[in-house]
C-alpha cells in the first residue's frame, strides 16, 4: 500500500497515476542493461571471462591467445562491451561475443 503523503505521478506508458517511488523504481528497472556472453551466460561486474578467439590488439601489437582468461571484468553501458584488464595492457575493452564466463 502507497503511503497517503506520497506525491503521484502520470505514467504515460500505462496510462495511470501511481507513486512517484513507484514510477522511479520502474524507471530505473528499465534502464539495467544485460550483456551476455558467446554462448547466452549473464555476465556480471566482477565475473572471470575466458577467451573464445585468438584477437589482435589494436594499438598494442600483441595478440590475446584463445583460452586467455580475464579476471575483474566490468560492464559499461553498452550491452556488446565489456571493461577489463589484462596484465600486459591497460585499459582493454573486449566484445561480449567473445568471451564466455568461468
Amino acid at each position: 500500500m502507497a503511503d497517503p503523503d506520497d506525491d503521484y505521478v502520470y505514467d504515460e506508458a500505462s496510462g495511470e497515476w501511481m507513486p512517484a517511488a513507484e514510477a522511479a523504481a520502474k524507471r530505473a528497472a528499465a534502464q539495467i542493461v544485460e550483456v551476455r556472453d558467446a554462448v547466452g551466460n549473464l555476465l556480471a561486474d566482477g565475473d572471470s571471462v575466458i577467451l573464445t578467439k585468438d584477437l589482435k590488439v589494436k594499438g598494442a601489437n600483441q595478440t590475446l591467445q584463445r583460452g586467455t582468461v580475464i579476471k575483474s571484468i566490468r560492464l559499461t553501458g553498452d550491452p556488446q562491451e565489456i571493461d577489463c584488464r589484462h596484465e600486459a595492457i591497460k585499459g582493454l575493452v573486449l566484445r561480449a561475443e567473445f568471451v564466455r564466463k568461468r
